[in-house]
């Protein structure tokens, strides 16, 4: 039998993109620092989010019924940062530049790009939730460099621009 923590080290060696998941609706305005976001399908273009059960933010994003993926750039680990520390959902919002394309889910102004979404499915899977999400919206930023996480840190990957 594999031990979570086994597990939990094997996975820390699997680079992955930095995301800040958020929603907006009735029942309020969240985000969450997520890795565990990957595209389904491009036909409908549809991605999978996965949220633990255990976030205080859990049941909103259900209540909802929507998200924008924020796939952060090379400057933004401080906004990484703050959507995985124990702020409050307001002091959160107060870093970075929010708007809104066609759900009303915040999205982050200058990110890699964005995602916005309807959320179509929830699947339970142990600890976590999955997402199944109909992308509605795509909005592209202009930077270059994307933030990733790999061996519990973070590091920048992109295009090396020469004079």
């Amino acid at each position: 039998m594999i031990q979570a923590t086994d597990f939990k080290n094997a996975m820390s060696l699997l680079t992955s993109a930095v995301n800040v998941v958020t929603t907006a609706g009735a029942s309020g305005r969240y985000g969450f620092t997520a890795s565990a976001v990957c595209s389904v399908t491009d036909t409908p273009p549809t991605l999978l989010v996965c949220m633990n059960t255990a976030s205080r933010s859990h049941q909103h994003f259900i209540e909802n019924k929507i998200l924008t993926v924020n796939v952060l750039g090379a400057d933004h680990q401080h906004i990484s940062n703050v959507f995985a520390s124990k702020m409050s959902t307001d002091e959160r919002f107060k870093y970075g530049n929010w708007s809104e394309l066609e759900t009303g889910a915040p999205v982050l102004d200058d990110a890699l790009v964005n995602f916005d979404c309807q959320i179509e499915q929830i699947q339970e899977v142990g600890t976590h939730s999955i997402f199944i999400c109909r992308v509605v919206a795509i909005q592209n930023g202009q930077d270059h460099h994307s933030l990733v996480y790999f061996n519990r840190a973070y590091h920048h990957v992109g295009q090396v621009e020469i004079a």
